[in-house]
């Protein structure tokens, strides 16, 4: 939760607002006991970007798929057959 002041409402608007669209709770305060008087909410939080280049591949991974027969696993030790 970040509290600030009227001043520093004013002074950095803009900031205060993308902290809230991030989901952070912002408390406006007013006077030297610094009494809480107004709260900034983002309406539609901003969502967090996904950097991945298929999110949904469209197709299914078998469990078993990094696993290697054991004939294989020995040839990849250079056991032989």
């Amino acid at each position: 939760m970040i509290k600030a002041t009227m001043f520093e409402a004013k002074t950095q608007l803009a900031e205060l607002i993308k902290r809230a669209q991030r989901g952070e709770k912002i408390i406006l305060t007013a006077g030297r006991k610094r009494t809480p008087v107004a709260e900034i909410i983002a309406l539609k939080p901003v969502m967090e970007r996904v950097f991945d280049l298929f999110p949904d591949p469209g197709f299914d991974i078998p469990t078993d798929f990094d696993e290697l027969p054991d004939a294989e696993q020995k040839a990849w030790r250079g056991e032989g057959e």
